[in-house]
């Protein structure tokens, strides 16, 4: 071993957000000039950066390089002890690396977020908003939930009472509002209303929302009702008051033709009475039976009896379809992906740096399906404006020529704020374009290594374009 190091101290608490730095002592031990680089290594090598990268030594003498440690304030930076390394690689000596390791304590903090949604809900017996919780500091949030109105004029139901939130995850709480008493004739009446977060040792956290009571039967309808059975109720009086008598001379007119038809006649004689010919029925005539014809058009006509079928409707191409095509075309590496847009749903997939989305249009990315070849497959997973990483870290995985899915076309889920990929053999390159941002720039990655594109977690700006390479 040609090389001495030294770790000045060799643990370091920093707050996230803030700065600490660490002195790292070298000293050449060899016989020859020599040249060493430095590169940080581990968990924390994100927000590690050494101070000079390279040093040139002479032998016997003692050079000092800098690491500085700067953990971000946001999930990412886990609080309590994390190890952290530094690479040492010589440039006359490439195979006696040195990797001196210390240890760097991130100070936890607590950091929520809390949204009503949605924030006005509207009932006559009941009120159902969610209120979704982000836990967006670096350690585990623990919280009690209830509410409160002015003048207790409505209860609250929430499930769960009482929420555990991992670091940099989302929680959302089902909330049934319902009103004390029931407006049954009226106008409308909005009542505010607080949802607290509260945790021990800290001030409550409160979400403010409106429910808006609906009347049972709006006033005009009530009036229209009391006016109508005002009018029956008359009508019926004056129709039993003044009922007329109605007689009938149906039987006095039959009586008079009876009599004159059955009295004999005064010119009549005994010896020769009149033949009156006996009346008979008349006879019925009945129609011919029929047999109804088919239904499903099975007899002879001029209608036929084919029976139409609606067209079949084409089956939507998918990423897969489209890699598989282009690697059958074009050998070598290729990545094919669609996107699933707000109002518009998949767009045909496109291929190695084409655009999938829309700029321009106010239009956000819900899902992205995506598909490699002779890649080793891929990986991602997706973050959204509200709810964060919803799957947290269960990424979704698929071998090359096989569709991958990220995100969720469904109504109820928001709209992707960004994602990370990887592909398992090679590397990738991403281009996102973000509302009100435009294109944030190409980014690669190492071989195996994944990469976030997309708004800055902070921000929670939609996306609405994508570009892939591999």
């Amino acid at each position: 071993m040609s090389l001495w190091t030294s770790l000045e101290p060799a643990s370091v608490t920093v707050d996230p957000g803030s700065r600490a730095t660490v002195r790292l002592r070298v000293r050449n031990t060899g016989d020859v000039v020599d040249e060493y680089r430095f590169e940080p290594v581990g968990p924390t090598a994100p927000w590690t950066t050494v101070e000079p990268q390279t040093l040139r030594l002479y032998p016997g003498t003692t050079g000092t390089v800098e690491l500085t440690f700067a953990p971000p304030r946001t999930p990412d930076a886990t609080a309590g002890p994390n190890p952290y390394a530094v690479r040492i690689t010589p440039t006359e000596h490439p195979e006696a690396v040195t990797v001196p390791e210390g240890n760097v304590t991130v100070t936890p903090f607590t950091e929520v977020r809390a949204e009503l949604v949605p924030p006005t809900v509207k009932g006559r017996f009941r009120g159902r908003p969610r209120l979704a919780i982000d836990n967006i500091g670096n350690t585990k949030l623990t919280a009690s939930l209830s509410g409160s109105d002015n003048g207790d004029r409505l209860s609250y139901e929430l499930q769960p009472a009482n929420v555990q939130i991992e670091p940099g995850r989302a929680v959302f709480v089902n909330t049934t509002l319902r009103p004390r008493q029931i407006i049954w004739f009226g106008s409308k009446e909005e009542q505010r209303y607080h949802l607290a977060v509260r945790r021990s040792g800290a001030q409550a956290l409160e979400v403010e929302g409106t429910f808006v009571q609906r009347g049972f039967l709006p006033r005009w309808l009530a009036t229209a009702l009391s006016l109508s059975l005002a009018l029956a109720i008359a009508f019926v009086m004056i129709w039993l008051a003044y009922k007329p008598q109605v007689t009938s001379s149906a039987g006095e007119k039959l009586a008079e033709a009876g009599v004159s038809t059955l009295a004999p006649s005064p010119s009549a004689t005994p010896s020769a009475p009149a033949l009156v010919p006996t009346p008979t029925a008349p006879a019925v005539v009945e129609a011919p039976a029929t047999s109804e014809a088919p239904a499903s058009g099975g007899g002879s006509g001029d209608g036929g009896g084919s029976e139409s079928k609606a067209p079949v409707k084409p089956k939507q191409e998918t990423a897969a379809d489209a890699v598989n095509k282009l690697a059958a075309r074009s050998d070598g590496r290729h990545i094919c992906y669609r996107a699933y847009v707000a109002d518009k749903g998949w767009q045909d997939p496109v291929c190695d740096g084409a655009i999938a989305g829309t700029t321009g249009k106010n239009l956000a990315i819900k899902a992205l399906n995506i598909a490699t070849a002779r890649t080793g497959g891929v990986t991602g997973n997706a973050a959204h404006v509200v709810g964060g990483w919803l799957t947290g870290d269960k990424w979704s995985k698929a071998s090359d020529g096989v569709n991958m899915y990220m995100g969720s076309s469904k109504p109820a889920v928001a709209a992707m704020e960004g994602f990370t990929i990887k592909t398992l053999e090679d590397s990738v390159c991403q281009n996102a374009h973000v509302k009100d941002r435009g294109w944030l720039g190409n980014g690669c990655t190492k071989p195996g290594d994944w990469i976030y594109g997309g708004s800055p977690m902070e921000q929670k700006l939609q996306l609405e374009a994508v570009r892939f390479t591999v």
